[in-house]
């Protein structure tokens, strides 16, 4: 356990000093998140029904997709160890007394975690403190409805980065099963980012998709947290979302770890 904890502080003060790449990312998703909350409120200002969240709560969903975007999107694999399993440097990760893939899921949330203090925090800052101050009530970022209702986003929180670094991980070791993984890092995220509802709230989807999409994992990743911070989603509904959670991240951790020990027996490395 020690030498995983001293991987993930090495990677995660490494991953620190990318500073000017993150400020530029706060920048950008301000950019976008202003663009979508236009494209909601023409959306909500001409409905002619009832919708399934308020305006306000779609509002602090796109905020909160922008805060957390790199932290709990997984938009590929570790793009260092896939360079080690092309060059075939990865053998060196083979010789270490560890479990591999533990040392590559340690690596993989050190990953997603790096982002909640360098884009997460100065994002969520602005927009639930600066916006207000500004003007811009409609458009801020509304701090939950109750105590109860910011833990279970918490909890739910937590396990999205888990589920996410368990994600990570099946790109990370595609590289095992095919020649460049591109293919695999570019089809995977698209379909992420639609069905976790980055591009779309999942309540506004149409009635007949919700029941489908909520047993997908890609729900406990963004929509299930974020509703469960607007208050969306009541907070009775944790156990529930904490179930659907748990049992994505162990199927996929499951499936990452059977990848990983067939994937070494046929993986080739050049030179020995």
């Amino acid at each position: 356990m020690k030498a995983y904890w001293s991987l993930f502080v090495a990677r995660f003060t490494l991953l620190l000093q990318y500073r000017t790449a993150a400020l530029a990312g706060v920048v950008t998703q301000l950019f976008w998140g202003f663009v979508k909350v236009m494209v909601l409120q023409a959306f909500f200002t001409n409905a002619t029904s009832a919708q399934p969240m308020t305006f306000q709560q779609a509002v602090g969903y796109v905020w909160l997709e922008q805060a957390f975007l790199m932290a709990i999107v997984p938009w590929g694999g570790d793009r260092d160890i896939q360079e080690l399993i092309r060059s075939g440097a990865v053998g060196y990760d083979l010789l270490r007394p560890t479990d591999l893939y533990n040392f590559w899921f340690t690596r993989a949330l050190a990953l997603r975690t790096t982002p909640l203090i360098l884009r997460a925090i100065p994002l969520l800052s602005i927009t639930i403190f600066i916006f207000p101050f500004l003007g811009f009530y409609e458009w801020s970022l509304s701090i939950p409805p109750s105590f109860t209702s910011f833990i279970a986003f918490f909890l739910s929180f937590i396990g999205a980065i888990l589920l996410s670094s368990a994600l990570t991980m099946l790109f990370t070791v595609s590289m095992m099963w095919t020649i460049s993984g591109e293919g695999i890092n570019s089809i995977l995220p698209t379909l992420v980012i639609v069905f976790s509802g980055m591009i779309v709230p999942l309540p506004l989807f149409p009635e007949w998709s919700k029941p489908f999409l909520n047993v997908l994992p890609f729900s406990g990743l963004i929509d299930k947290p974020f509703r469960l911070f607007t208050g969306n989603l009541q907070a009775t509904a944790l156990l529930n979302v904490l179930l659907h959670q748990t049992f994505w991240i162990v199927v996929i951790i499951m499936l990452g770890r059977f990848l990983v020990k067939h994937g070494i027996r046929k993986l080739v490395i050049q030179g020995g």
